[in-house]
C-alpha cells in the first residue's frame, strides 16, 4: 500500500532546498491519498520529484520533514536518528555513566538532532519522551525499541510526557505513563541526579517540562562562579536550580521565590540533598513581581529573573515584552550599585532582537548605567539547526548595574 503524497505549489520547494524541516499549509497544491494526522508522507515539487519524508499534520505547520531523501524512511531510521543524537552528547562529555559529576542531559531536542517534534531528556537511567506532534505520537513505539538498543541494560524506564504538548485536537489517547520499566527500576533511586557534582530531584511525574529545566545547565555553573559573597534573590526559582549553584558559589544568602507551593516544595527536597556549609537560605511562595516591587532597594547585588514563557503564540508577544520590560525595570531600580542581574526569555517568538531592546527599554526607566556582561542561551545539548533559527528560544543576559 502507497503511502499517502504531498505535493506542493511551483516554486515552494524552495524552502527544502534550504533543508528548513517545516512545511507550511499554505505551499500544498494538492493531498493525494487522504494522510491521517501524523502519518508519514512523500512530498513531492510541482514537476513531480519527490523532495521529502515527513510527518502530516492538521494546521498551520503542515510537515515536519523527517527525510530530505525520499521517498519513504530507511529501516533504521530511528535508531540511526537517535546513535547520531548521542553521538553529539559524548562529544560534548555527558554520556559518562552513573557516577558522573552531570547524569543527565537532553538527548533529543527536536529539529536540533533532526527528529522535528520529539524531546527525549535522558535522567541517570531513565528516558522521558515529549512528542510535540501526532507523528512523533504514534511513534513512540519505534523510539522506545530504539532507546532499549542504545542504552541496553543502562535504561531502566521510559516515561511518556506528551499529553501537555501533543496535539490534542489530532484524536490521541493523551495520558502520561510509563512506557517501559526494567526489573531494576523499582530497586534504583533514579529520581535524584546529579549536575556539575551536585544532586536534585528530577520529578518527570509531577514537575515541569520533562522534570528539570536541563537548558540552563550552563548558565547556573556561570552563576556559581558569580556569586560568592552575594546577596542573591532567584525570582520564579522552581526547584531551585540557581540557589543552590549560588550557594555552592559561596553567596551570603540567597532568597527564593516562587508562586507554585509545590515548585517550593521541591526546592526543599533539592536543597536537603546539599552538603553546604552553614549558609542563609530562604524560600518564599509568592508572585515573583510583588516580591520584587517590595524589597528594599539595595538589599540584592545578585538577581535571576528566569520567568516563564510570557509569550508561547506571536499573537501575545506584544505584552511579553511589555512583561519583559516591567520586570526588568524594576530589578534595576531594586538592585545594589554594582549588582548582577542574570535575565532570561524562554519564549520562542521572541527573538533576541526583541528581548534585547526590551532589556534596553528597561534600562533607560530605571536611569541607571548598565552593561552586557555576557549573552547567554540554552545549553550545548539543545542545539539550533542552523537551518531552523526558530529552535534559539533561549535567550539571556548578564547585566552588570552602576
Amino acid at each position: 500500500m502507497s503511502r499517502p503524497a504531498i505535493y506542493l505549489k511551483k516554486g515552494r520547494e524552495s524552502s527544502i532546498q534550504r533543508f528548513h524541516p517545516w512545511i507550511f499549509s499554505g505551499a500544498i497544491a494538492q493531498k493525494r491519498g487522504a494522510p491521517a494526522e501524523g502519518a508519514v508522507v512523500d512530498v513531492y515539487a510541482s514537476d513531480g520529484t519527490c523532495v521529502a519524508t515527513g510527518h502530516y499534520q492538521e494546521g498551520s505547520i503542515a510537515v515536519r520533514i523527517l527525510s530530505f531523501s525520499g521517498p519513504g524512511l530507511p529501516n533504521d531510521f530511528w535508531m540511526e536518528g537517535l546513535r547520531k543524537a548521542y553521538a553529539l552528547r559524548e562529544r560534548l562529555g555527558l554520556c559518562l555513566g552513573r557516577n558522573a559529576p552531570t547524569t543527565a542531559y537532553r538527548l533529543v531536542h527536536g529539529e536540533g538532532d533532526h527528529l522535528p517534534g520529539l524531546v527525549v531528556d535522558y535522567y541517570q537511567g531513565v528516558a522521558v519522551v515529549q512528542a510535540h506532534s501526532a507523528g512523533m505520537f504514534l511513534a513512540r513505539a519505534e523510539i522506545v525499541h530504539a532507546l532499549k538498543e542504545l542504552y541496553g541494560n543502562d535504561l531502566l524506564a521510559v516515561y511518556d510526557k506528551s499529553a501537555g504538548t501533543a496535539p490534542y485536537k489530532a484524536g490521541l489517547d493523551l495520558q502520561d505513563g510509563y512506557l517501559y520499566k526494567s526489573d531494576a527500576y523499582n530497586q534504583t533511586d533514579v529520581h535524584t541526579i546529579r549536575e556539575h557534582g551536585h544532586p536534585y530531584v528530577a520529578d518527570w511525574e509531577q514537575g515541569q517540562k520533562t522534570g528539570f529545566f536541563l537548558d540552563q545547565r550552563e548558565n547556573r555553573l556561570l552563576l556559581g562562579q558569580m556569586a560568592r559573597g552575594a546577596r542573591v534573590l532567584n525570582l520564579f526559582c522552581y526547584s531551585g536550580g540557581f540557589s543552590v549553584a549560588a550557594l555552592s558559589g559561596g553567596a551570603a544568602l540567597v532568597h527564593s521565590v516562587d508562586s507554585s507551593q509545590r515548585a517550593i516544595d521541591l526546592l526543599h527536597q533539592n536543597m536537603a540533598l546539599q552538603t553546604l556549609p552553614a549558609h542563609d537560605h530562604e524560600a518564599h511562595t509568592a508572585d515573583a513581581f510583588e516580591f520584587l516591587k517590595s524589597s528594599p532597594k539595595g538589599m540584592y547585588n545578585l538577581m535571576v529573573l528566569d520567568p516563564p514563557a510570557f509569550a508561547k503564540h506571536t499573537g501575545a508577544k506584544k505584552s511579553a515584552l511589555q512583561a519583559y520590560k516591567r520586570l526588568n525595570a524594576v530589578a534595576m531600580d531594586r538592585i545594589a550599585p554594582g549588582g548582577t542581574i542574570f535575565t532570561f526569555s524562554c519564549s520562542q517568538v521572541v527573538d533576541k532582537t526583541d528581548f534585547a531592546l526590551a532589556v534596553f527599554s528597561a534600562a533607560a526607566i530605571s536611569g541607571r548605567r548598565v552593561r552586557i556582561l555576557h549573552r547567554l542561551g540554552q545549553a550545548p545539548d539543545h542545539p539550533v539547526n542552523i537551518y531552523h533559527p526558530e529552535g534559539d528560544y533561549l535567550k539571556g543576559l548578564v547585566l552588570y548595574v552602576e
